[in-house]
């Protein structure tokens, strides 16, 4: 069989055919986005992905170099691995974007994120709440007869364990940063 007649659908492997082959299965991944600090910045990043249909499920933003004006976009999407390809290669080539860092496939990375949990109850169910809270680690920062506001830092699979332990209990509002991460390590 030639080259050229190969019938679509075949897995026929060849020196030829050297294309990577990704899964089907939808991944998390945290992109950490070194971008100029300048207006409009924010808004192509966002409009990459709403105008290809990708999902952000976190987004954190904040200037980490004051005299070289650049700020840091840490975000977290799911896709498969060819859409996470596809989403890297089109950051980088945003004008204004310096690097594009996979913290999930370049090595391990500390995630944290804050969270404030309004919690209102009385009796038992404020107990309880504040014994959790202390299991959690979470700290009181305001009080008041009737209500609790909360605030936790840690893995956002810790912040969803309280969110779920706390509805029962009078959750009334919760209010999330996003996912700050760095990799580990001596490196960028």
């Amino acid at each position: 069989m030639s080259p050229l007649n190969i019938k679509k659908g075949s897995t026929s492997h060849s020196a030829y055919n050297l294309r990577p082959t990704f899964s089907d299965v939808e991944e998390r991944h945290t992109l950490a986005v070194l971008v100029e600090n300048e207006p409009g910045v924010l808004a192509r990043v966002i409009g990459l992905f709403s105008g290809r249909g990708y999902n952000i499920e976190s987004l954190t933003v904040a200037e980490v170099d004051h005299t070289g004006h650049r700020s840091r976009i840490t975000l977290v999407t799911s896709g498969t691995p060819q859409v996470i390809e596809q989403i890297k290669a089109q950051l980088g080539r945003i004008v204004p974007v310096h690097e594009v860092h996979d913290l999930t496939v370049e090595g391990r990375a500390v995630e944290r994120e804050l969270a404030l949990f309004k919690v209102a109850g009385k009796g038992e169910a404020r107990i309880e709440a504040l014994r959790l809270a202390e299991i959690f680690r979470a700290n009181v920062v305001d009080s008041t007869l009737e209500s609790f506001v909360f605030e936790i830092t840690g893995t956002p699979e810790k912040i969803d364990a309280f969110a779920d332990l706390m509805t029962p209990l009078g959750l009334v509002e919760l209010a999330r940063t996003g996912v700050a991460a760095l990799a580990r390590g001596a490196g960028k």
